[in-house]
């Protein structure tokens, strides 16, 4: 791309502090125009309880992109939202806020989308199932395979299983499942991040990788034959590692990702290494979507206090990677 990309960026639940975030955008400039998708009377009343000054032009499709301008296409609430306390009238209201990103990227009208926070339960009570951002993606844009992939400096975590209770976690992983994501892991590193021949190290399910099946046969039934036929084509891989060991500098250095079993297993040590500056990013989809790290912050929202790192991080890398 040669021009600045146009990036929506969804205002994710009303309640949280994804509307504080999208406000102090205000005090950054990017070499894109940024799109947010939400109501803008809940970012105007967001506005005054913080004393944030900010004009935000109604977003025009089908004009060119300026870049540096933050504008608004507008998406109405079901219900006025008060910071910090969740109603689950304005589920509907969420996901369309997803459906317009969604859909303007698939008409290349955007880039990008970057997603702020959203709350699971309230969609869940709502009568609506979700189980997150990654999967209602896959949804919505008929991706038969995609891979949750956070980053942090010097790190990236893909997960194999993302929210799953654990006790639903050992039966979900099959070499069919395993295989389609590490193809699709594989395949995405070369693409999108320019990667030749990614190295990836592959977690172990049990605890020391199963310690020659004393401790589970998950290691000797299903990820080492997939690993052994992926290797025998060409792709570098390690494992199946114990997980307690496989994140150490050394193992580290000579990796450009790790690909965890389940999600508590892998985005603990980077959020540790990173919270606050890392990356949530669906590979696998026909377009670019990045998000933050972490989650509604009820607690936080509309007290000025709403910290932008993450959310900065994800609209670099869509923006590096919409370029």
């Amino acid at each position: 791309m040669d021009s600045a990309p146009r990036i929506a960026i969804s205002t994710g639940e009303p309640a949280g502090i994804g509307p504080d975030l999208c406000l102090a955008l205000a005090g950054y400039t990017f070499n894109a125009e940024l799109v947010l998708v939400g109501d803008p009377d809940l970012l105007a009343r967001r506005a005054t309880r913080i004393k944030q000054n900010i004009a935000l032009p109604a977003y025009q499709e089908g004009t060119d992109v300026q870049a540096g301008q933050i504008c608004i296409e507008p998406v109405k609430l079901q219900v006025p939202a008060a910071p910090g306390k969740l109603d689950k009238r304005n589920a509907r209201y969420v996901l369309q806020v997803l459906d317009r990103a969604i859909e303007g990227c698939l008409r290349k009208e955007f880039d990008a989308v970057v997603t702020a926070p959203v709350h699971k339960g309230i969609i869940n009570e709502a009568g609506i199932p979700f189980t997150g951002h990654t999967e209602y993606f896959a949804e919505k844009t008929g991706s038969e395979q995609v891979v949750m992939m956070l980053t942090a400096p010097g790190l990236r975590v893909a997960l194999v299983t993302t929210h799953l209770a654990l006790s639903d976690v050992p039966a979900s992983i099959t070499q069919t499942g395993l295989e389609s994501v590490l193809r699709c892991l594989h395949a995405e590193l070369i693409t999108k991040f320019s990667i030749t021949d990614p190295h990836i190290l592959v977690a172990g399910l049990n605890p020391h990788a199963g310690e020659g099946g004393h401790l589970g046969r998950e290691e000797i039934d299903i990820i080492e034959p997939v690993i052994h036929r992926l290797k025998q084509q060409g792709m570098s891989l390690d494992g199946p590692l114990p997980a307690d060991t496989l994140f150490t500098p050394p193992k580290l250095a000579k990796a450009d990702a790790v690909l965890a079993m389940y999600h508590d297993q892998g985005l603990p040590v980077l959020k540790y290494m990173g919270f606050g500056q890392s990356v949530n990013i669906t590979l696998g989809l026909p377009i670019i979507r990045t998000s933050v790290d972490h989650g509604t912050a009820l607690d936080k929202a509309g007290t000025g206090q709403a910290k932008t790192g993450s959310l900065i991080a994800a609209i670099d890398t869509a923006i590096e990677m919409a370029t």
